[in-house]
């Protein structure tokens, strides 16, 4: 995957409705990196093996972790992505 978590987050509160896909698809622009936010957040439910919410109680203060990518490698973009790199 090559993301790296720089060690600084932000704070997010949340509001009524709020998912964690969605959470990671509107700070990473990938929906696949909720996992990374939920670990950060884990403390939030105390029992280690308490079930997660899949929606965020409202007014909850999230963490949302700082990632850092590697550029993509253009050979391994389609045609129209690498255009958007030059």
């Amino acid at each position: 995957m090559g993301i790296r978590l720089t060690g600084e987050h932000f704070e997010h509160v949340s509001s009524p409705g709020e998912r964690w896909d969605l959470l990671a698809q509107r700070y990473y622009g990938d929906a696949m990196l909720m996992g990374l936010i939920i670990e950060v957040n884990r403390h939030l439910w105390l029992a280690d093996l308490a079930a997660i919410p899949p929606v965020i109680p409202p007014r909850t203060r999230l963490k949302i972790p700082v990632i850092e990518r590697p550029d993509p490698d253009p050979a391994l973009l389609p045609p129209w992505k690498r255009e958007a790199l030059a």
